[in-house]
């Protein structure tokens, strides 16, 4: 068995190290194929975009190029350098000052045969052309000796660089007149290179960078210029007091046919990595230059192949580890099978025993619990009755009160009627013996109402009339109210409102609410009670107890519904606890509302269809 776990050991040791080499090499090679793929795929894009802005720019100069030519031909132009007169040279200057708006040109103006702008578009601009002289500049010698000429230039006025395309105007003889000058300024296509994380600048046949996205590079060089250049273009004011330095820019090894630069600063990096492409600009001798960051692209690339390779090599290396563990565990499992099914027959002894005492444990606590809730339940009717006979005893004396009168009145009515007989008057009688009758059933109600209470017992919720609920209640209390019933106010409640619940239950819920009501009102000012809807939907109803006393003191409020809390003396603390419960269970809920101003208990009761 030990030979057998070295042998294994030595197995595992072997295949972690083939495994190893294979994961190494495997992502080495994914990375740079990845690598290379994204190199080619961002050169294919740089060059589209390479060749977009050169369409753009292309597109600029075309637009640019006519104008001087339509403008050397046009009649009113050459009239003003054949005869320059105030006047001309006034229609002149307007006319040339509607032109840069729709032509896209910076500044057109006109250039007499001594080289001093006569006219320009913005002679009334505080750094107008008119006045200056430009017979230094290539672009008038150059148009005065071969007709057309063009240069890059910084302004000597405006301190802004563009590119003049100017343009000789003779008269019908063919003899030289002056020269016409636009200037075109690339400040939208400059800002629009800008947008892009690429950078973008054009070199003349100099390799002086004239456009570019970063203007912190204009008027640089490509390479260092011979010393005897530098003082001629110096000297010519073409790029102004410019350094003439050299690019920060390095160029690195090819790689795969593609250009490597090196650059200095480029989003806060002191140096980068970034794929070149150049372009010919045709008809300028310029050339452009579209630089892009590779590191980026090429780490995302190298990640990518090799999550690619991992998550084809780490599967096929997880399935040789699992064949290894598979057949050098085969033995193992065996003998620890045999021990595990032991083991099992002696854990499932103990739980069986464990479970049979669990489950003799789980018999007697649920026994324990169904005599619980037989006691509680016979805990909670017998509270419900005894309450209800509090009410009762409490509405007694005023019920004997109610009983006295019409009993009286029955002993009256009885002498009368055998006196009217014996005057032998039956007819007189008979109204008598009627009177009592009546007076006998009122006896009954009143005795039905306090039998009624005092019936112990629950029963199923049932359809009542909530008005009907209301007057046996208030019925029942009337000699409490001492016919101080003005003190009661009942709102509008409808007949034939019918609520989910039990009358007699629902009767004793709202005795003991108006009982509450009577004792707030009890030495008050002004004492009233209101019984009123404050909420009819279609399935449920607010009904509302409202009193003026003095509200509920806060240790009360707070454990209201708590058995034993009082706030009178001699109080069990149990009426509203039992009104609460008595209303809950036919789904309905008793809550309270108290200040200084009163108190008003809301009864919330479902709604049945009568």
């Amino acid at each position: 068995m030990a030979i057998v776990h070295r042998n294994h050991r030595l197995l595992w040791l072997a295949y972690g190290l083939a495994a190893m080499a294979i994961l190494a090499s495997g992502l080495f090679y994914a990375g740079e194929r990845a690598r290379h793929a994204a190199l080619d795929a961002l050169a294919e894009d740089v060059m589209s975009d390479a060749e977009l802005k050169r369409a753009l720019l292309l597109a600029v100069l075309d637009r640019s190029r006519t104008l001087p030519l339509v403008l050397a031909n046009d009649g009113e132009l050459v009239d003003a350098l054949a005869a320059p007169s105030a006047e001309a040279i006034a229609g002149l200057n307007e006319k040339l000052e509607a032109l840069p708006p729709g032509t896209g040109a910076s500044v057109i103006y006109v250039i007499g045969l001594d080289g001093t702008a006569i006219a320009a578009s913005n002679f009334r601009q505080p750094d107008s052309f008119v006045g200056s002289n430009y017979a230094f500049r290539q672009y008038f010698t150059g148009a005065m000796t071969s007709g057309t000429a063009e240069q890059y230039a910084l302004g000597s006025v405006s301190r802004r660089p563009g590119l003049y395309l100017s343009r000789r105007v003779e008269d019908d003889a063919g003899r030289p007149l002056g020269v016409v000058v636009v200037k075109v300024e690339f400040d939208a296509l400059e800002a629009n290179w800008q947008r892009s994380v690429r950078t973008t600048y054009v070199t003349d046949t100099r390799g002086i960078v004239l456009i570019t996205s970063r203007p912190d590079w204009r008027f640089f060089t490509m390479a260092d210029i011979p010393q005897e250049d530098r003082l001629t273009i110096r000297e010519s004011l073409q790029f102004g007091e410019a350094p003439l330095e050299t690019l920060p820019i390095w160029s690195l090894d090819p790689e795969d046919g593609h250009t490597f630069v090196a650059t200095e600063e480029v989003r806060g990096m002191p140096h980068e990595t970034n794929l070149s492409i150049e372009l010919d600009v045709p008809g300028s001798g310029w050339r452009m230059h579209v630089l892009a960051p590779s590191a980026e692209a090429e780490r995302a690339a190298i990640w990518q192949g090799r999550l690619t390779a991992l998550a084809i090599v780490a599967p096929l290396l997880a399935l040789g580890a699992w064949l290894i563990h598979r057949s050098g565990s085969t033995a193992r499992r065996t003998a620890e099978a045999k021990a595990a099914q032991a083991e099992l027959e002696r854990q499932v002894s103990l739980r069986t025993v464990e479970l049979t005492e669990a489950r003799d444990r789980l018999e007697a606590e649920i026994a324990e619990h169904r005599a619980t809730d037989i006691r509680l339940q016979g805990v909670q009717q017998d509270l419900v009755q005894a309450n209800r006979l509090a009410i009762l005893g409490q509405v007694a004396a005023g019920v004997a009160h109610e009983i006295n009168q019409p009993v009286a009145t029955i002993r009256a009515y009885a002498d009368n009627a055998k006196a009217f007989l014996d005057r032998g008057n039956g007819e007189t009688a008979k109204e008598n013996l009627g009177l009592i009758a009546e007076l006998t059933d009122r006896i009954g109600a009143i005795t039905g109402e306090l039998k009624g209470l005092a019936r112990k017992g629950r029963q199923a919720a049932e359809p009542v009339e909530l008005k009907a609920a209301i007057d046996g209640a208030l019925f029942l209390l009337k000699s409490r109210f001492a016919g101080s019933f003005d003190r009661l106010t009942i709102g509008d409640i409808p007949k034939g409102l019918m609520v989910l619940a039990q009358r007699i239950r629902l009767e004793q819920v709202l005795i003991n609410l108006l009982q509450n009501a009577l004792e707030a009102i009890d030495g008050t000012t002004d004492p009233a009670i209101t019984i009123r809807l404050t909420r009819l939907t279609d399935g449920e109803l607010d009904l509302a107890v409202s009193d003026t006393g003095p509200g509920l003191p806060d240790y009360v409020r707070d454990h209201l519904f708590i058995p034993f809390t009082t706030s009178k003396d001699g109080g069990l603390g149990l009426g509203l606890v039992i009104a609460r419960d008595i209303v809950g269970e036919y789904g309905g809920r008793l809550s309270v509302e108290t200040s200084a101003a009163g108190t008003t208990f809301t009864i919330t009761l479902k709604r049945a269809r009568a």
